[in-house]
């Protein structure tokens, strides 16, 4: 009866947390790495949108035209900067000055671009513009007037491609091999939803709560709390790469070659011609854009029905806080009961198919209530803003949770050279291309139909968002071709 217990016990520790102890000294620091980065995310997100979207002459209609010609061509010459950078310097020295830049910028924007918006933005210029151009291009001017938001957007864009994906995952994918991803990349995932559900009421409390009457002490409190997140994840990677030095356990890549401290020989134009060699790459990078290009598409929409029901940045923000939050419940939910157990039993193709099925399919039907929304009746608004709340609720489960995972481990089997340049390519300029190509599809047609509104190109962008979902599924299947006998081999037990 006994063995029978033990037994079971076994197995269900094997589901939920199946890590050896030793390797507690290597996942427990990549998991509070993780959950640090994602609440410095959560605050920034929830800030950056409601600042631009808010602000005097801002809209929904400015988040494109902010995405695709302001961020990507910041991102491509980040993602050149980061390739020189690391001909330079080590992965741990780039790790900690890109973290303490990040943080030296927030620091300055809370205490002292904010603090002082109104003397810094030229609303007579701007206005002298928007009369000059016409208000239905007031949402270009925008970004001139409002560019300490403008800034602020950027920046907090960088941060979650940066520090996410090169930093976060590259340090990651390096130091784990195939085998502990399987067992562990749903437990990181689930330390960035434990840190969405923490996300919201922070950010609430600071909003609307004892300190909520003046939102710029507010802001203050919100950036006072993301330095600490910014100096906790220093202090984890510290212990962590010192863990690793006294213990060779803990650094068993795939590839036998690769070092902790090396540094890497990496350019962007190697790395795209990287990318347009390798079959694999390619359609990680399909993946990545169409991810990008669908969930832009929809959110894009979404927000500039909120903004008619939040009109302030106090309540705008708070309402997206507690999206936030909710999100964070459900993905730490699926993290933690499904994502690995259905990995490891279904395997690798049947997790990525996942993330283009559902968010496909919510995408579809929110664009068709919108259509329709004169048979909802007088709460039809509500009913659009609930309902898009609710798909991109379900969009950003899928990502936290089996599109992040499955996208990962895709770059596992490569070899050392495919997985660091193709990786920062995909990451840094992929993943902008999807973003940046929804911005831009979303800028001419606002042109092509003269109304400097987002909500009238709508019926355009069903086929859009059809056909790129199409081919996400399409090439999740050929990428399954491509690694069938690497990614879905059977889980050998650690040592």
């Amino acid at each position: 009866m006994q063995d029978k217990e033990k037994s079971l016990l076994s197995r269900w520790r094997e589901q939920f947390w199946p890590i050896e102890r030793f390797e507690l000294k290597k996942i427990v620091p990549l998991f509070f790495i993780k959950f640090f980065i994602a609440m410095v995310y959560g605050f920034v997100t929830t800030m950056k949108d409601a600042s631009v979207v808010t602000a005097k002459g801002g809209g929904a209609e400015v988040i494109p035209v902010l995405k695709g010609w302001v961020v990507l061509p910041i991102f491509m010459l980040t993602a050149l900067l980061y390739s020189k950078l690391t001909n330079i310097f080590k992965r741990s020295t780039l790790f900690y000055g890109i973290i303490l830049f990040f943080m030296g910028f927030f620091f300055l924007y809370g205490f002292v671009l904010y603090p002082n918006l109104e003397t810094l933005s030229p609303h007579d210029s701007a206005d002298k513009l928007v009369a000059f151009l016409g208000q239905e291009n007031s949402h270009w001017v925008s970004i001139y007037r409002n560019w300490v938001q403008s800034l602020f957007f950027v920046v907090a864009e960088l941060w979650g491609q940066i520090a996410f994906f090169l930093l976060f995952w590259g340090f990651v994918n390096h130091i784990c091999n195939l085998n502990e991803a399987k067992r562990s990349y749903n437990l990181f995932l689930a330390g960035g939803d434990l840190a969405m559900i923490f996300t919201g009421p922070i950010v609430i409390y600071f909003t609307q709560g004892h300190v909520g009457a003046d939102f710029e002490t507010s802001l203050r409190h919100i950036v006072l709390c993301i330095m600490c997140f910014g100096a906790a994840i220093l202090a984890f990677h510290w212990k962590l790469t010192r863990s690793i030095a006294k213990d060779p356990r803990l650094f068993q890549p795939e590839h036998k070659d690769a070092q902790m401290e090396q540094k890497t020989k990496l350019s962007l134009k190697e790395s795209i011609k990287f990318i347009y060699h390798s079959k694999p790459l390619r359609y990680i990078a399909i993946i990545v854009i169409a991810y990008g290009l669908t969930l832009n598409l929809i959110e894009v929409t979404w927000k500039a029905n909120v903004k008619m029901v939040y009109p302030d940045t106090a309540s705008y923000q708070t309402f997206m806080a507690g999206i936030t939050s909710w999100v964070g419940v459900c993905t730490f939910f699926v993290s933690v009961f499904c994502t690995g157990i259905l990995f490891r039993r279904l395997g690798w193709h049947f997790s990525a198919q996942l993330p283009p099925i559902f968010i496909g399919l919510s995408s579809l039907l929110f664009l068709f209530l919108f259509l329709f929304r004169d048979s909802l009746g007088a709460g039809s608004l509500l009913a659009i803003v609930l309902f898009g709340a609710f798909q991109n609720g379900i969009s950003k489960i899928m990502k936290y949770t089996f599109f992040d995972q499955t996208k990962e481990i895709a770059f596992i089997p490569l070899d050392p050279e495919s997985k660091v340049k193709g990786k920062a390519a995909i990451d840094v300029v992929g993943s902008r291309l999807g973003k940046s190509g929804a911005a831009w599809l979303q800028i001419i047609l606002i042109q092509i139909a003269g109304t400097g509104s987002v909500l009238s190109i709508t019926h355009f962008l069903i086929p859009v968002v059809a056909c790129t979902v199409l081919f996400w599924i399409l090439s999740v299947r050929s990428l399954n071709k491509q690694f069938s006998f690497s990614i879905d081999k059977q889980i050998e037990p650690a040592e």
